[in-house]
């Protein structure tokens, strides 16, 4: 029997929070409400928190298109773009629609190119001219062209020539609604899409799934490198409940749906991996080895493996639950060589570790982040703009 339009949305949510590319947006998936309407949705449909999408529109969508869908009505989420361009939206509601579509589309092409497993409906604003742009940076060009039109053929249609809903753009936006939101609901709403993202964020780091750099970029301006820190470690190395796909969730079998189910999971022990290749002095270390002991107190994780490395493992050090306190005072940094992180990866897995988590401190200047890491893993680069294509980066600064 076929799946109701409720059903192949539900379908595709839980397809793309299970893939490590797009687990990053598990989170934006749960805020605000979702549904499928009869009337009065032609396509879909934001107000930047909301979502809804056309049953007869996602009928006639496969299955990856309805996943490229459903990620570009989030993507307008996470960016907040209703509320951010208003000022764009007042001065040309088609064009706002437009300049918008095509930041995000760019993001959702890039992340399958060939369209195997998400892909834009047909329509959808697509154009490697706005690539690097904001919406903002978008509209000003797409109001060079006198018409109001844009696409690669200027004709105000997507990549494939197909047709723009009239409002511009493949779906519509919230404007109004979003308009109506007193101060206090927009940054109620905004503080949750952060939350969601930075929860995701780990997530995609759990998985190995990495971040786009504009949802870097999102997140960085107010991020706190030691928050971070903080909910990494909370995360994968108290003790807690976790859930998990190798005993699916007997509730939902028979509906065709697969969710984990829930088990115990004790404390794990933590990699802390510093680079010692000359670029990260002391200062930055101690305060780095102070926030992960300081983490630790709280969390308590079995143990604390501490590996010193530069382009091999100079020095491994480790500390059972009781001598967290003592990790500043007895630590002995060695090192002082190039730069090469597999070194750690190979480490990990001939000395036979098993972390719940590792934790790299680098300047970033390496040629590749390495390769069959064992776990999840969050690197702290002292470089801006230096960003690891493995796991969850945060820029360790003031």
């Amino acid at each position: 029997m076929a799946l109701s339009a409720e059903q192949r949305v539900q379908k595709a949510h839980i397809w793309l929070m299970n893939e490590p590319k797009y687990c990053l947006y598990s989170g934006l998936f749960m805020t605000g409400t979702t549904a499928v309407l009869d009337d009065g949705c032609p396509t879909a449909y934001t107000d930047g928190f909301n979502t809804r999408y056309g049953r007869a529109f996602v009928e006639t969508l496969k299955d990856e298109e309805l996943r490229g869908l459903i990620l570009h009505e989030n993507l307008h989420k996470a960016f907040r773009h209703l509320t951010t361009w208003l000022d764009l939206y007042k001065q040309d509601k088609r064009l706002a629609n437009m300049a918008c579509d095509f930041v995000i589309n760019l993001m959702i092409h890039d992340s399958d190119p060939d369209g195997k497993d998400v892909r834009l409906p047909e329509g959808g604003c697509l154009d490697e001219r706005y690539r690097g742009m904001d919406a903002g940076a978008v509209f000003r060009m797409l109001q060079t062209f006198g018409d109001g039109r844009g696409g690669k053929n200027g004709s105000g249609s997507g990549d494939d020539g197909a047709e723009t809903q009239e409002g511009g753009g493949l779906d519509e936006h919230g404007w109004d609604e979003a308009q109506e939101m007193s101060t206090k609901e927009r940054e109620e709403i905004s503080n949750q899409i952060d939350q969601a993202l930075r929860q995701g964020a780990l997530l995609a780091g759990k998985m190995k799934g990495g971040m786009p750099r504009e949802i870097t970029e999102l997140l960085e301006t107010k991020v706190d490198w030691r928050e971070v820190l903080r909910d990494f470690i909370t995360t994968f190395c108290a003790e807690r409940e976790m859930s998990t796909y190798r005993r699916p969730n007997r509730r939902w079998i028979d509906r065709d749906v697969y969710l984990p189910s829930v088990i115990g999971e004790s404390m794990g022990r933590l990699v802390v991996a510093i680079d010692t290749s000359g670029s990260i002095d002391e200062e930055v270390i101690g305060n780095f080895l102070s926030q992960v002991r300081e983490i630790c107190k709280t969390v308590v994780p079995e143990g604390i493996d501490l590996i010193y490395w530069d382009t091999s493992v100079c020095q491994h050090e480790v500390y059972d639950r009781d001598a967290f306190e003592s990790l500043l005072t007895s630590t002995k940094p060695a090192g002082g060589g190039g730069t090469s992180p597999q070194c750690v990866s190979d480490y990990i897995r001939a000395k036979k570790l098993e972390p719940e988590a590792i934790v790299m401190l680098t300047d970033g200047y390496v040629d590749n982040w390495g390769t069959h890491w064992t776990a999840p893993i969050l690197w702290g680069v002292t470089t801006k703009n230096k960003q690891s294509n493995v796991g969850l980066t945060v820029f360790i600064g003031d």
